[in-house]
């Protein structure tokens, strides 16, 4: 894990070096999660947040049921009922 180091300008701004940018793939105008854990901040992309939970979603969900298709029908029969 290489070292790297920001300045804290004006306004609490931070700049992130462009090799790091460049090694998380992000691009300018992404959006990143921050988060402080144990004194340390943690900063990862949205879309790696977004996995990160769509997979812990997956553990609750049978295999073979599709949420999307009960959502469906379950408003569909709301639908009906109405």
């Amino acid at each position: 894990m290489a070292s790297h180091s920001a300045t804290i300008h004006e306004g609490g701004r931070m700049v992130v070096p462009a090799d790091l940018l460049r090694e998380l793939g992000l691009q300018d105008g992404d959006t990143v999660v921050i988060e402080m854990i144990e004194g340390m901040l943690r900063s990862r992309s949205r879309d790696a947040v977004i996995t990160e939970i769509q997979a812990l979603a997956r553990g609750f969900v049978p295999e073979g049921v599709s949420v999307v298709e009960e959502l469906i029908a379950e408003r569909r029969a709301e639908v009906a009922r109405e």
